[in-house]
């Protein structure tokens, strides 16, 4: 089984008092997308922030892209998918889940929705009540079949600036009650905080992607039997980097990381399923 999964994307709206911003972004995103969606895999997913605004604009756009080969694709939310309207008119649009669980067969996939609602001021992760019910309720249920949850923000104090203010799901939540639930092996993937990071805590793997526009590329995830072996593919077309360098120069609620790109440890790992129940 394999997965292709993309970190924050930000597809925004043109701005046309800025020149050759059309041509840019037009020649970035739909580079990155289509080679995106090349990419043989049972699954290609999103860890949030698909949009810079949330606007309908940019997610008919982006969806419109998305939607030019036949792909099982999913999409958690991001706080920046939030900004401009409603949850439930985001959800209208793109026709996903809030969040919901997939038994994948080798692996139960479980994707959550971290993001407040149009709140332009704490940009952090909440996850109401009822979602964390449902969250321990379904760690509980996949027993020692590998468990991967896909989310916009970090588990607190895990992968790099997730202990920073608003880079993570808050800190007042308790996670890692449920979380320490699973028993055997455990794969969190998430976005937000724009830096490549592996971080292993007892019997989880926590896998944070960058930002595409700082690092072009996406995250393989390839499923066995005794393994899970994820790896990063680079974009590296003609074009790309000069395109992402006109948007970030003049785009708003986006800020380039020049440190964004980890070492190989940072980006690829392999995790046995032969120990991580032993670890637990």
């Amino acid at each position: 089984m394999k997965l292709v999964i993309m970190g924050d994307l930000h597809y925004h709206d043109v701005d046309e008092s800025v020149t050759g911003w059309f041509e840019a972004r037009n020649g970035f995103y739909r580079t990155l997308l289509e080679r995106f969606l090349d990419l043989d895999a049972d699954a290609h997913i999103s860890l949030g922030d698909l949009t810079n605004y949330g606007t309908t604009r940019e997610l008919q756009e982006v969806y419109e892209i998305l939607r030019m080969k036949q792909r099982t694709f999913y999409h958690a939310l991001g706080n920046h998918d939030l900004y401009a309207q409603t949850r439930k008119d985001v959800l209208d649009i793109t026709g996903q889940a809030r969040y919901h669980a997939i038994d994948a067969g080798r692996a139960v996939l479980v994707f959550l929705d971290t993001a407040k609602e149009m709140d332009y001021d704490d940009w952090g992760g909440w996850i109401d009540d009822e979602q964390l019910r449902w969250f321990e309720d379904t760690v509980a249920a996949s027993g020692t079949k590998p468990l991967l949850v896909f989310a916009h923000h970090p588990v607190y104090n895990t992968t790099k600036r997730s202990e920073l203010d608003k880079g993570s799901i808050h800190p007042s939540i308790d996670m890692w009650r449920i979380l320490s639930r699973k028993d055997g092996a455990g794969i969190y993937f998430n976005g937000h905080t724009h830096v490549d990071s592996i971080v292993k805590q007892q019997n989880w793997t926590f896998v944070q992607l960058s930002a595409c526009l700082d690092q072009h590329g996406f995250r393989m995830v390839e499923i066995g039997e005794e393994e899970i072996r994820i790896s990063a593919l680079d974009v590296t077309e003609a074009g790309v980097t000069d395109h992402a360098t006109v948007l970030y120069r003049n785009m708003k609620h986006f800020k380039h990381n020049p440190d964004a790109r980890g070492a190989d440890s940072e980006r690829e790992c392999i995790v046995s399923l032969l120990t991580a129940a032993s670890e637990r």
